[in-house]
Parts: structure tokens; C-alpha cells; sequence
């Protein structure tokens, strides 16, 4: 599987190291009325769609950078790559 580094350009997916669902960019606040539960649903229950999902990876052989891919999947198919740390701050601009 070849993933399309925003920076890099086209990478071989053994560079890189699969972390998990990207919703672990969305922490909860430790300091919340419901951090407790919050935290238990953010650490122990993850979905396990087929089809179109967003990942984290981690750039682990090249620069160390993290990226959010969308990817089928059921196909491998990888639809979008971007930066998480862009993901990140567009999601704190929306809040």
C-alpha cells in the first residue's frame, strides 16, 4: 500500500506504523464533570467500520510526522491524507 505523505510525497506503507482510530485527536478534558467516563469510552471503546475510516499513522522510517488517512477499509484504498497537526488545529478553530 503506497500512502501519499502531504509532504513527502508518494511513501510505501512499511514506513509508517498504524496507531488506531483518528478520533484519538479529539482528548477529552481531564478536568470535566464526566472525565471518568469520558475517558473510558476514549481509551477502551473504538468502532471497527468496513469501509471509509479515518486513521491515525505515525511516519516511524522517515520524518516522524503523524497523518490523518482516510482509507476504505475493506478495499485499502487510501482517499485522503493530511497532516495531523493541521486536522488537529482546524478542529480547534471550529469549536
Amino acid at each position: 500500500m503506497i500512502i501519499n505523505h502531504p509532504l513527502l510525497g508518494p511513501r510505501d506503507a512499511q514506513e509508517f506504523t498504524y496507531l488506531g482510530d483518528a478520533a484519538l485527536i479529539d482528548r477529552p478534558d481531564w478536568q470535566g464533570e464526566d472525565a471518568q467516563s469520558r475517558f473510558y469510552e476514549y481509551l477502551y471503546l473504538r468502532d471497527n467500520p468496513a469501509g471509509t475510516h479515518r486513521e491515525l499513522w505515525f511516519h516511524e522510517g522517515g520524518d516522524r510526522s503523524w497523518l490523518v488517512v482516510t482509507r476504505n477499509t475493506v478495499s485499502h484504498e487510501i482517499l485522503q491524507v493530511e497532516l495531523a497537526r493541521d486536522v488537529a488545529r482546524a478542529k480547534g478553530r471550529s469549536k
